[in-house]
């Protein structure tokens, strides 16, 4: 167990990815193995005291050989049925082995009496594995509970009565925590999704709403007008002209309001903004200077830092006297800082509307913004919390959740007490084995009090930060609390080391965590050696030390996981956010950008022929009717969800609108029947192809080619409207259209490639396994 990181979100972490990857992290793996080791040397470790205890009290050989085999079964129950996350634990089978751990913890009693009388401890602590919690506790109680005749019918006395009845309740209680322990652990390296899509479902609707306000009105606004026109061709061309105007003018806002809800929706990168931010600054002959040590942030944390990053360039830019810039991004385990420092001196309009706005932004996440103007310069300084260790929320327009109101956290918290407090009562009846002294009682009783608080107030609190001066004080205050009564008390001292160690694991790093925790161990067998203690007994306190460390640092661990359970689904909820917003600007600019722009070309055609070929002009307004229809069912289905394209209906759409614009269109498809998401991602690709087209005034020769062949099918856009400043033959051609459909055609097992031929032409090409 040498080295084992502990559980802070450094190291043990379901959610956080490591700097500079974006893959699945494989600490989520170690964590369960972590997990599983801990529960299964915290089992062994009950296994050797109880033998030791056995032998201590001289039992025989047959009894320590039941005692073997009997503990040895509970304790591969417990491992390898109820320990397995995979085990439905509210099923008959499930009842079946309470059975069986029943008659094994009862039957043994009756034959060999009180060396036996440890083992209900697995049964009440399964109990609360397999039964609903109302009737698991009541069960749980009443198993405690059967031991007061049991310990009177063995006659034992009131001290040993009452020690039996706290040994298997705090035993009851570990087995079922730490059982639970290996359970969470997994369910947090499980996906779940529940909550995500929630969230997806929100975004989905907010969406929704933004494109009825932004594009609804303005497409039904051009249907209108179409219309209106369509009825004053021939009785008012005057009126007619005016209102293609406004069509070719509402298309055109509509469609620079598509670019910005696209935009707005999309992911922004705050290395890819720095960057873009160094070259505008080099063009205005800006020394600019980049320092970003980040690593990878929520999505709301890199889009507003990206947000100030670009206003705060912007505003740079503003001074004429400015000569070098530098960015620097820092990150820290509570902080992430930018800083944007110039040698300008801030311009008499600093606390403008564009500082205000980030003041908002950034505030909703709990941070602040100072412009300030300094000697040497303007500093734009920006601070936002991070989210903590533990799970912590940021403030982002409502409070982070108490940790106790999550599901399943309470009881866990309030199981580890009764753990703990059980732990210190089971020290205090310990103590009174060994002396009635009333002052040395009350001294103990107050020293296990000032740790039982201490504990449960602080080390096993959920959100408390561990790793601070604070933490580091207050493991030196425990250390204090544990061994001072060793120099009042001596050969009576009774007190909780293991709870020393437990917490180190917690609060250290590693190396000196597990330093610390054996140094425990060693001062344990150090003081029970002066005392001259038989050899048994200092085994039994070493063991009985490491297992109670494992015990407080795996339960503290548990309280720590189940609140981090909650912050793990509104995490994935915010990946699952991002990927929504990610996929709503593709389809905004896939399903829309054609349609406007086809809009606004044919309108313009339309008053063009208006005056001398009426009829053809009357062609072209329907088919700016039937665009403008068109694309506000496309604003529907992307706030809906995918719609499935017919690449028969594309092509026949890119072939007229290809028409109207002049393009000479070569059109040759030749496939048979593919599947929907095929079909689909051909057409998207098409309409962006045909749509990138549009956008150069030169094209006059199209092809497009659609060919199915040994299991792929292939399609080429192929247009000579490169121009002069081409790239060379071969280059290939990147942008954040290019990379929208690259994505969609890999996600089908496909490949694009979009590049100037050998004949200088330019070619858009999709590859997609049928």
């Amino acid at each position: 167990m040498t080295g084992v990181p502990m559980p802070d979100e450094d190291r043990i972490s379901i959610t956080a990815l490591p700097r500079g990857t974006a893959g699945p992290d494989r600490r989520p793996r170690q964590a369960v193995h972590i997990a599983n080791a801990i529960v299964i040397v915290v089992f062994v470790g009950y296994f050797a005291v109880q033998l030791f205890s056995a032998a201590k009290s001289g039992a025989g050989s047959s009894t320590l050989i039941a005692l073997a085999v009997v503990t040895g079964s509970l304790v591969a129950i417990q491992l390898f049925y109820f320990g397995r996350p995979s085990t439905q634990l509210r099923s008959s089978l499930s009842h079946g082995v309470l059975v069986v751990q029943a008659l094994l913890g009862y039957l043994p009693i009756v034959f060999f009496g009180g060396d036996m009388d440890d083992m209900p401890s697995f049964l009440a602590g399964s109990v609360l594995l397999v039964l609903r919690p109302l009737p698991g506790w009541i069960t749980f109680g009443a198993i405690v509970l059967t031991m007061l005749p049991i310990e009177m019918t063995l006659e034992t006395g009131a001290l040993d009565q009452l020690y039996d009845v706290m040994v298997v309740l705090v035993t009851g209680l570990y087995v079922y925590l730490l059982t639970q322990l290996s359970r969470l652990v997994t369910g947090l390296n499980d996906a779940r999704a529940e909550l995500a899509e929630g969230a997806v479902a929100e975004e989905r609707l907010r969406f929704a709403s933004d494109l009825h306000d932004l594009l609804g009105m303005g497409l039904s606004a051009i249907a209108l007008k179409g219309e209106l026109t369509h009825r004053l061709l021939r009785r008012a061309p005057d009126r007619a002209r005016a209102a293609l105007s406004d069509i070719t003018q509402i298309a055109r806002r509509t469609l620079s309001d598509v670019r910005s809800v696209a935009s707005g929706y999309r992911e922004l990168s705050l290395e890819g903004e720095a960057r873009i931010a160094k070259s505008l600054l080099a063009a205005s002959d800006v020394e600019a200077e980049l320092d970003l040590d980040q690593s990878d942030l929520p999505v709301q944390f890199r889009t507003v830092l990206t947000t100030v990053l670009r206003e705060g360039v912007t505003n740079v830019l503003r001074h004429n006297e400015v000569s070098s810039c530098r960015i620097a991004v820092r990150q820290t385990d509570e902080m992430v800082s930018l800083d944007i420092s110039s040698d300008g001196s801030a311009p008499a309009d600093a606390e403008d509307d564009w500082l205000r706005k980030l003041t908002d932004q950034v505030e909703t996440l709990g941070g602040t913004v100072v412009l300030e103007q300094r000697e040497d310069g303007t500093r734009l300084h920006t601070e936002l919390p991070l989210p903590d260790e533990h799970g912590g929320t940021w403030r982002s327009g409502h409070s982070a959740q108490d940790p106790d109101s999550q599901p399943g956290t309470k009881q866990t918290r309030t199981a580890v007490a009764m753990v703990f407090s059980g732990m210190c009562v089971a020290a205090l009846i310990h103590l009174l084995y060994l002396t009635e002294s009333p002052w040395q009682v009350a001294l103990t009783a107050g020293y296990l009090a000032a740790l039982l608080v201490l504990q449960l107030s602080f080390f096993s609190r959920p959100t408390a930060r561990l790793q601070s001066r604070q933490g580091y004080g207050l493991l030196f205050v425990q250390a204090c609390l544990i061994f001072l009564p060793l120099i009042q008390l001596k050969a009576n001292w009774v007190s909780l080391p293991g709870w020393l160690a437990g917490t180190a694991l917690l609060v250290l790093r590693p190396a000196a965590g597990w330093t610390v925790f054996a140094a425990v161990v060693a001062g344990v067998v150090w003081v029970r050696n002066g005392f001259a203690a038989d050899p048994q007994g200092i085994v039994f306190n070493a063991v009985a030390t490491v297992n109670t460390g494992l015990i407080v640092f795996a339960l503290s661990w548990m309280t720590r996981l189940a609140t981090e359970l909650a912050a793990t689904r509104r995490r994935l909820a915010e990946v699952a956010v991002a990927e929504e917003r990610l996929r709503f600007a593709r389809d905004l600019h896939d399903l829309l950008g054609l349609s406007l722009s086809a809009i606004a070309l044919k309108t313009e055609l339309t008053d063009r022929l208006l005056p001398i070929d009426p009829d053809r002009a009357t062609v072209e307004l329907e088919d700016v009717l039937k665009l403008s229809r068109e694309a506000l069912a496309d604003v529907r289905s992307v706030a809906t969800g995918y719609r499935e394209l017919s690449l028969d209906q594309e092509s026949r759409s890119a072939q007229a609108v290809l028409a109207a614009a002049e393009v000479e269109v070569t059109m040759d498809l030749q496939l048979g029947e593919l599947p929907k998401p095929v079909t689909t991602v051909l057409a998207v690709v098409l309409r962006e192809g045909v749509t990138n087209v549009l956008r150069h005034s030169k094209v006059e020769q199209c092809d497009i080619a659609v060919r199915q062949v040994d299991g792929e099918v292939r399609l080429d856009i192929v247009n000579d409207g490169v121009g002069q400043a081409a790239p060379k033959p071969g280059t290939e051609i990147s942008g954040n259209g290019i990379r929208n459909l690259s994505d969609r055609v890999s996600a089908l097992g496909g490949e694009l490639t979009a590049a100037v031929a050998e004949d200088g032409r330019f070619r858009l090409r999709a590859v997609v396994p049928v």
